[in-house]
């Protein structure tokens, strides 16, 4: 672990204020679930919930069908990392942090499908990776997840045709759907 030199005090309710400094370099955002972890020594341990993570043996057998019915890389992401990957090197892809552009894409809660004049956004970083073809939000009691992404080639971006669309639209839902069981 990194010391911070932090400290902070519990108060009458148990609670403990994590540091902006802290919350900002690990996004973690108003509302944000925490696991909480203890060990041996006596330490306490916050990290970030990942409900997609729970269900991380499902991500990679989707991502697994979906690139083979598509033929396009696919990514299963939570609200700021990814989760599962096929099509591309997973050790490359898995638990990189999402661009700006997809994250704030995700947050809206709206479904992504390419158009010939959109401006896509790209997987992993801002000025270089592939453009997102298609993305849509998997959505659990309400809440925004994470989202099923299919990316595309730069040479051939255009309109996805309907059934890769559903395909991703059926696969977010189902994700949704094994979040809440």
């Amino acid at each position: 672990m990194k010391a911070t030199g932090i400290v902070r005090r519990i108060d009458d309710l148990g609670r403990v204020v994590i540091p902006k400094e802290i919350r900002r370099t690990l996004k973690i955002r108003e509302g944000d679930p925490l696991e909480i972890f203890t060990d041996r020594e006596g330490s306490v341990v916050f990290r970030k919930y990942s409900p997609i993570g729970e269900i991380a043996d499902y991500a990679d057998q989707y991502t697994e069908v979906l690139f083979k019915m598509t033929g396009m890389p696919c990514l299963i992401c939570d609200s700021d990392r990814i989760v599962a990957a096929s099509g591309i090197a997973r050790k490359e892809a898995v638990g990189k942090p999402l661009s700006a552009r997809l994250e704030e894409l995700i947050r809206s809660r709206d479904s992504y499908v390419c158009r010939m004049s959109d401006p896509a956004p790209v997987y992993p970083g801002e000025d270089k990776g592939r453009p997102v073809w298609v993305m849509y939000p998997i959505l659990s009691t309400g809440d925004v997840m994470g989202a099923v992404v299919l990316l595309g080639e730069e040479a051939n971006l255009g309109t996805p045709p309907d059934d890769v669309v559903k395909l991703a639209q059926m696969a977010s839902l189902f994700l949704g759907r094994q979040i809440e069981s």
